[in-house]
């Protein structure tokens, strides 16, 4: 590990495990160093995060970021204001998903884009966008999403009939083949910062 970007090494690895976290030991395992070192930088993280808007919290064993407590009235007003009408790359790919599936569960949605989407729809749901439209059988019972009216005005459309045709195939092997890339990129990019 760079021990003089060691903060932003760490930084990166957090932004980039999301809301999953990393637990220690994957701290450990990638940036081959032993335990308590990681628990010291992680400290040191924590210390060095106090004066800023957010934090390094410790949650069910796993270090991730998150806004501080003392801004939740501002981001309590950022996510109910009206005129905060953009979405995320993550958003748009979960509403199309939903869109053309639905109903749908989450667990499909994320099996779909490879990645984990409990933000994404909450963001959706927030916005009325989607919303809960039923439970699926079986095991767990979880529960399908749908699109709203609201959908629907946002995107100047009568009816989800609308929605214009998907292809009929996709390239599944064009696919693997750019998470393959990114992977390889990714590697390269945590090799040139050791």
């Amino acid at each position: 590990m760079d021990k003089r970007n060691w903060k932003a090494i760490l930084e990166s690895l957090l932004f980039a495990a999301g809301d999953e976290g990393l637990s220690l030991k994957q701290v450990c395992s990638v940036l081959d160093i032993p335990e308590d070192e990681a628990l010291n930088r992680m400290n040191e993280l924590k210390e060095w995060y106090d004066d800023r808007g957010i934090a390094v919290v410790e949650i069910a064993g796993a270090y991730q970021l998150a806004t501080k407590k003392e801004h939740a009235e501002y981001l309590k007003k950022l996510v109910e204001s009206p005129n905060v009408s953009l979405l995320s790359q993550a958003a748009l790919e979960t509403l199309a998903i939903i869109a053309y599936k639905q109903p749908i569960t989450r667990a499909e949605i994320e099996q779909i884009r490879g990645v984990k989407t409990e933000r994404p729809v909450q963001t959706l749901t927030s916005k009325g966008l989607v919303k809960e439209v039923g439970r699926a059988e079986g095991t767990g019972r979880a529960y399908l999403f749908g699109t709203t009216k609201e959908f629907l005005e946002y995107f100047g459309l009568k009816s989800i009939e609308e929605l214009p045709p998907l292809p009929d195939h996709v390239q599944e092997e064009f696919a693997d083949e750019e998470a393959d890339l990114f992977f390889e990129k990714f590697q390269e990019t945590l090799d040139s910062n050791e």
